[in-house]
């Protein structure tokens, strides 16, 4: 992580970020702590879990961190989590799902998880929370879609077309709140150092390959930098989004790929 140290360019705003205990949805509620904002952290990690996560952000930014247990796939329950979030004036859409199956045998509950998780929790969360903005006369909503939001792959359908979704979502959202101090920007980020990932480099180590070529095999035809994208690095691309400097940024759709999508 970087050091950390609050900002202040966010000193009494309120974010919420889906799927945000862990990984990337973590990086980006750091990076807009150390700005001074309060955070509603979000996901579906049990209640010890997530109060170590909740009470170690507090600590290390001095900001007010709340945590709210939801399953996006249930619109009631997100309905509950706005409710709970209070007023927010920043939402970060980074909570998703995806299930790997070539179409004609992907399962249709797996479809159904994907639209519900990937796209339609988005647009709730966007509906109840864009009229608070409006009448405080300031919003930025971020939404997280992918690399396959810009190109296709096979044997994900779901996760393609829901990322692929959330990019005309974001435009949409962006043309309707352009006069009311609000911006909706979508970051398209490449591959990064997952768990999953770093599983799958160590087995190859295990099996004798360096970790330079094992990493090398994994971001094969992926981002022609060869390096993975730091999650830090798209959350503070957030950070700017959100930030003073990002005023006139809206609609945008940001890749965050290494080069992938220029191939």
């Amino acid at each position: 992580m970087r050091a950390s140290g609050v900002s202040g360019a966010l000193r009494d705003r309120r974010a919420l970020i889906t799927g945000s205990t862990g990984g990337l949805g973590l990086a980006v509620a750091r990076r807009l702590a150390a700005d001074g904002c309060g955070i509603v952290l979000h996901g579906l990690a049990a209640p010890g879990e997530a109060e170590a996560v909740r009470a170690a952000l507090a600590q290390e930014f001095g900001v007010a961190v709340s945590y709210h247990r939801a399953d996006l796939a249930d619109p009631p329950a997100i309905e509950a989590l706005m409710a709970a979030a209070g007023a927010i004036d920043i939402l970060v859409n980074n909570a998703a799902t995806r299930h790997f199956a070539p179409i004609d045998a992907m399962a249709t509950a797996d479809w159904d998880a994907d639209i519900a998780v990937n796209l339609s929790a988005p647009f709730h969360a966007i509906r109840l929370g864009v009229k608070g903005m409006r009448a405080r006369g300031w919003g930025r909503i971020v939404n997280m879609s992918s690399i396959y939001g810009l190109i296709g792959t096979p044997d994900r359908v779901g996760y393609v077309v829901t990322k692929t979704g959330l990019i005309g979502m974001t435009r949409a959202v962006a043309l309707e709140t352009a006069r009311d101090g609000i911006t909706c920007n979508a970051i398209c980020p490449a591959t990064s150092l997952t768990p999953g990932i770093e599983s799958r480099i160590e087995a190859s180590m295990a099996g004798g390959m360096e970790r330079e070529a094992a990493t090398a095999a994994v971001l094969k035809g992926k981002q022609p930098t060869g390096r993975f994208v730091e999650a830090e690095a798209v959350a503070d691309m957030v950070g700017f989004l959100c930030g003073p400097s990002g005023r006139d940024v809206t609609g945008a759709v940001l890749p965050m790929d290494g080069g992938w999508s220029a191939c």
